[in-house]
Protein backbone atom coordinates (compact mmCIF):
# COMPACT_ATOMS: atom_id res chain seq x y z
CA UNK A 1 0.00 0.00 0.00
CA UNK A 2 1.21 3.34 -0.96
CA UNK A 3 0.84 5.74 1.86
CA UNK A 4 0.77 9.76 0.59
CA UNK A 5 0.77 13.13 3.38
CA UNK A 6 -0.44 15.81 1.38
CA UNK A 7 0.27 19.37 3.08
CA UNK A 8 -0.79 17.31 6.62
CA UNK A 9 -1.18 19.85 9.51
CA UNK A 10 -2.43 18.73 13.23
CA UNK A 11 -3.04 20.87 15.84
CA UNK A 12 -5.20 20.41 19.29
CA UNK A 13 -6.79 23.82 19.98
CA UNK A 14 -4.10 25.85 19.67
CA UNK A 15 -0.96 23.56 19.64
CA UNK A 16 0.17 22.61 16.95
CA UNK A 17 1.78 19.22 16.90
CA UNK A 18 2.37 19.11 12.79
CA UNK A 19 3.33 21.63 10.30
CA UNK A 20 3.22 21.05 6.33
CA UNK A 21 4.30 17.40 6.25
CA UNK A 22 4.26 15.61 2.78
CA UNK A 23 5.60 12.17 1.87
CA UNK A 24 4.66 9.26 0.03
CA UNK A 25 6.10 6.11 1.23
CA UNK A 26 5.76 3.41 -1.25
CA UNK A 27 4.39 0.27 -1.07
CA UNK A 28 6.50 -2.05 0.66
CA UNK A 29 8.83 0.84 1.91
CA UNK A 30 9.93 0.75 5.58
CA UNK A 31 10.39 4.33 6.95
CA UNK A 32 11.60 5.39 10.30
CA UNK A 33 10.09 8.95 11.76
CA UNK A 34 13.04 9.93 14.50
CA UNK A 35 12.78 12.89 16.12
CA UNK A 36 12.29 14.72 20.02
CA UNK A 37 9.68 13.18 22.17
CA UNK A 38 6.36 15.12 21.72
CA UNK A 39 6.94 16.68 18.51
CA UNK A 40 4.07 14.81 16.55
CA UNK A 41 5.73 11.59 15.25
CA UNK A 42 2.75 9.44 16.90
CA UNK A 43 0.43 11.60 15.69
CA UNK A 44 1.68 10.95 12.32
CA UNK A 45 1.05 6.98 13.19
CA UNK A 46 -2.77 7.71 14.48
CA UNK A 47 -3.74 10.20 11.30
CA UNK A 48 -2.08 7.37 8.90
CA UNK A 49 -4.34 4.38 11.06
CA UNK A 50 -7.32 6.75 11.29
CA UNK A 51 -7.81 7.05 14.63
CA UNK A 52 -7.39 10.73 14.07
CA UNK A 53 -7.98 13.43 11.39
CA UNK A 54 -5.72 16.02 10.01
CA UNK A 55 -6.45 19.42 10.87
CA UNK A 56 -5.66 20.29 7.09
CA UNK A 57 -4.33 18.27 4.29
CA UNK A 58 -4.80 14.49 2.94
CA UNK A 59 -3.79 10.99 3.94
CA UNK A 60 -4.56 8.59 0.95
CA UNK A 61 -3.66 4.99 1.36
CA UNK A 62 -3.11 3.71 -2.41
CA UNK A 63 -5.15 7.18 -3.68
CA UNK A 64 -7.81 6.38 -1.60
CA UNK A 65 -8.78 8.74 1.38
CA UNK A 66 -8.00 7.65 4.95
CA UNK A 67 -11.14 8.49 7.00
CA UNK A 68 -11.38 5.78 9.56
CA UNK A 69 -9.37 2.85 10.76
CA UNK A 70 -9.55 -0.17 8.21
CA UNK A 71 -8.08 -4.19 8.91
CA UNK A 72 -5.62 -3.34 6.11
CA UNK A 73 -4.12 -0.68 8.17
CA UNK A 74 -2.40 -1.85 11.32
CA UNK A 75 -1.22 0.10 14.43
CA UNK A 76 1.36 -1.55 17.06
CA UNK A 77 2.05 0.91 20.35
CA UNK A 78 4.86 0.14 22.76
CA UNK A 79 2.82 -1.37 25.06
CA UNK A 80 1.67 -5.09 23.88
CA UNK A 81 -2.03 -4.50 25.17
CA UNK A 82 -2.46 -8.03 25.33
CA UNK A 83 -5.60 -9.09 27.38
CA UNK A 84 -4.63 -10.45 30.56
CA UNK A 85 -7.71 -12.91 30.96
CA UNK A 86 -6.76 -14.31 27.26
CA UNK A 87 -4.15 -16.55 26.59
CA UNK A 88 -1.17 -15.66 24.00
CA UNK A 89 -3.21 -17.96 21.75
CA UNK A 90 -6.52 -16.43 22.25
CA UNK A 91 -4.87 -12.97 21.88
CA UNK A 92 -3.63 -13.31 18.78
CA UNK A 93 -6.34 -15.23 17.56
CA UNK A 94 -8.60 -11.87 18.31
CA UNK A 95 -7.61 -10.19 15.69
CA UNK A 96 -8.84 -12.69 13.07
CA UNK A 97 -12.33 -12.72 15.21
CA UNK A 98 -12.43 -9.08 14.85
CA UNK A 99 -13.01 -9.81 11.11
CA UNK A 100 -16.14 -12.40 11.91
CA UNK A 101 -13.26 -15.10 11.22
CA UNK A 102 -14.66 -18.63 12.11
CA UNK A 103 -13.07 -19.46 15.82
CA UNK A 104 -11.42 -22.55 14.91
CA UNK A 105 -9.93 -21.33 12.34
CA UNK A 106 -8.52 -18.24 13.59
CA UNK A 107 -7.14 -20.34 16.44
CA UNK A 108 -5.29 -22.67 13.95
CA UNK A 109 -3.72 -19.51 12.24
CA UNK A 110 -2.70 -17.94 15.56
CA UNK A 111 -0.77 -21.47 16.42
CA UNK A 112 0.91 -20.85 13.03
CA UNK A 113 1.63 -16.92 13.71
CA UNK A 114 3.11 -18.17 17.22
CA UNK A 115 5.57 -20.77 16.04
CA UNK A 116 6.56 -18.10 13.52
CA UNK A 117 7.69 -15.69 16.18
CA UNK A 118 9.37 -18.63 18.19
CA UNK A 119 6.41 -19.20 20.61
CA UNK A 120 5.60 -22.19 19.86
CA UNK A 121 4.98 -24.08 22.71
CA UNK A 122 3.38 -21.03 25.08
CA UNK A 123 0.20 -20.89 23.21
CA UNK A 124 -1.73 -21.40 26.42
CA UNK A 125 0.38 -19.48 28.64
CA UNK A 126 -1.14 -15.90 29.91
CA UNK A 127 0.56 -12.73 29.34
CA UNK A 128 1.55 -12.25 33.12
CA UNK A 129 2.95 -15.79 32.72
CA UNK A 130 5.97 -15.04 29.80
CA UNK A 131 8.52 -12.37 29.69
CA UNK A 132 8.52 -8.80 27.92
CA UNK A 133 9.82 -9.71 25.10
CA UNK A 134 7.62 -13.12 24.48
CA UNK A 135 4.56 -10.67 25.36
CA UNK A 136 6.55 -8.25 22.03
CA UNK A 137 6.80 -11.74 19.91
CA UNK A 138 2.66 -12.21 20.65
CA UNK A 139 1.97 -8.60 19.93
CA UNK A 140 4.14 -9.01 16.43
CA UNK A 141 2.16 -12.01 15.79
CA UNK A 142 -1.02 -10.70 16.50
CA UNK A 143 -0.06 -7.24 14.21
CA UNK A 144 0.86 -9.58 10.91
CA UNK A 145 -1.85 -12.43 11.21
CA UNK A 146 -4.50 -10.25 9.38
CA UNK A 147 -1.86 -9.65 6.56
CA UNK A 148 -2.38 -5.52 6.78
CA UNK A 149 -0.77 -4.01 3.80
CA UNK A 150 0.32 -1.09 6.16
CA UNK A 151 1.57 -1.62 9.40
CA UNK A 152 2.07 1.87 12.24
CA UNK A 153 4.81 0.85 14.44
CA UNK A 154 4.78 3.28 17.63
CA UNK A 155 8.16 2.39 19.61
CA UNK A 156 7.70 -1.25 19.75
CA UNK A 157 10.49 -1.95 20.91
CA UNK A 158 11.06 0.91 23.81
CA UNK A 159 10.74 -0.81 26.73
CA UNK A 160 12.74 -4.21 26.32
CA UNK A 161 16.30 -4.75 27.32
CA UNK A 162 18.85 -4.27 24.57
CA UNK A 163 19.46 -7.40 23.99
CA UNK A 164 15.61 -8.49 23.55
CA UNK A 165 14.88 -5.67 21.48
CA UNK A 166 18.08 -7.06 18.57
CA UNK A 167 16.52 -9.81 18.91
CA UNK A 168 12.73 -8.96 18.14
CA UNK A 169 14.35 -6.68 15.34
CA UNK A 170 15.62 -9.59 13.85
CA UNK A 171 12.41 -11.07 13.56
CA UNK A 172 10.73 -7.85 12.46
CA UNK A 173 12.76 -7.74 9.50
CA UNK A 174 12.03 -11.44 8.64
CA UNK A 175 8.49 -11.10 9.03
CA UNK A 176 8.60 -7.91 6.72
CA UNK A 177 10.96 -9.64 3.82
CA UNK A 178 8.19 -12.52 4.02
CA UNK A 179 4.54 -10.23 4.16
CA UNK A 180 6.09 -7.23 2.70
CA UNK A 181 3.68 -4.56 4.41
CA UNK A 182 4.64 -0.64 4.02
CA UNK A 183 5.91 -0.30 7.48
CA UNK A 184 6.24 3.40 9.21
CA UNK A 185 7.69 3.23 12.21
CA UNK A 186 8.62 5.45 15.27
CA UNK A 187 11.59 5.24 17.26
CA UNK A 188 13.89 7.02 19.51
CA UNK A 189 16.85 4.49 18.49
CA UNK A 190 18.84 5.65 16.21
CA UNK A 191 20.19 2.45 15.48
CA UNK A 192 17.29 1.32 15.43
CA UNK A 193 16.42 3.43 12.66
CA UNK A 194 19.51 2.88 10.46
CA UNK A 195 18.90 -1.11 11.12
CA UNK A 196 15.78 -1.49 9.69
CA UNK A 197 14.40 1.80 7.34
CA UNK A 198 15.05 2.05 4.00
CA UNK A 199 14.53 5.87 4.67
CA UNK A 200 15.04 7.98 7.96
CA UNK A 201 12.86 11.21 8.33
CA UNK A 202 14.62 13.68 10.91
CA UNK A 203 11.94 15.87 12.31
CA UNK A 204 12.11 19.10 14.21
CA UNK A 205 10.78 19.95 17.54
CA UNK A 206 6.83 20.72 17.44
CA UNK A 207 5.43 21.59 15.18
CA UNK A 208 6.72 18.36 13.23
CA UNK A 209 9.01 19.39 10.13
CA UNK A 210 11.26 17.00 8.45
CA UNK A 211 14.82 18.21 9.27
CA UNK A 212 16.31 16.05 6.43
CA UNK A 213 15.66 12.54 5.18
CA UNK A 214 18.12 10.12 4.76
CA UNK A 215 17.93 7.21 2.07
CA UNK A 216 19.67 3.83 3.35
CA UNK A 217 17.89 1.77 0.48
CA UNK A 218 21.52 0.90 -0.96
CA UNK A 219 22.91 0.50 2.11
CA UNK A 220 23.58 -3.55 3.56
CA UNK A 221 21.35 -3.98 6.84
CA UNK A 222 23.12 -5.73 9.60
CA UNK A 223 23.81 -4.93 13.70
CA UNK A 224 27.33 -4.02 12.84
CA UNK A 225 26.26 -0.05 12.04
CA UNK A 226 30.35 0.61 11.50
CA UNK A 227 28.91 2.19 7.97
CA UNK A 228 26.32 4.14 9.01
CA UNK A 229 28.64 6.22 11.61
CA UNK A 230 28.93 9.37 9.77
CA UNK A 231 24.69 9.28 9.29
CA UNK A 232 24.51 8.69 12.72
CA UNK A 233 26.71 11.21 13.94
CA UNK A 234 24.29 13.48 11.60
CA UNK A 235 21.18 12.18 12.84
CA UNK A 236 22.19 12.72 16.38
CA UNK A 237 23.40 16.37 15.52
CA UNK A 238 20.20 17.12 14.07
CA UNK A 239 18.39 16.22 17.02
CA UNK A 240 20.84 18.08 19.46
CA UNK A 241 22.74 14.93 20.50
CA UNK A 242 26.32 15.47 21.05
CA UNK A 243 28.83 12.41 20.64
CA UNK A 244 30.09 12.87 23.96
CA UNK A 245 26.12 12.95 25.55
CA UNK A 246 25.47 9.67 23.21
CA UNK A 247 28.49 8.27 24.44
CA UNK A 248 27.66 8.95 27.83
CA UNK A 249 24.24 7.24 27.66
CA UNK A 250 25.18 3.94 26.43
CA UNK A 251 27.72 3.48 28.56
CA UNK A 252 24.64 3.78 31.49
CA UNK A 253 22.51 1.87 29.10
CA UNK A 254 25.06 -1.18 29.11
CA UNK A 255 25.59 -0.94 33.09
CA UNK A 256 21.69 -1.10 33.91
CA UNK A 257 21.66 3.13 35.23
Amino acid sequence: MKLSFKNVAKHFGGLQVIGDFSRDIESGELVALVGPSGCGKSTLLHIAAGLERASSGVVTGDGVDIRGPHPERTLMFQENALYPWLTLEQNVALALEFQKIDKKQAAVRAREWLAKVKLKGFEAYYPHQVSGGMRQRAALARAFISQPRALLLDEPFGALDALTRMTLQDALRELIRQQGPTVLLVTHDVDEALFLADRIFVFSPRPATVLKEFNLVHHEKTHDLSEFAAIRREILCLLGIHAEQDELAKTLEGVGV
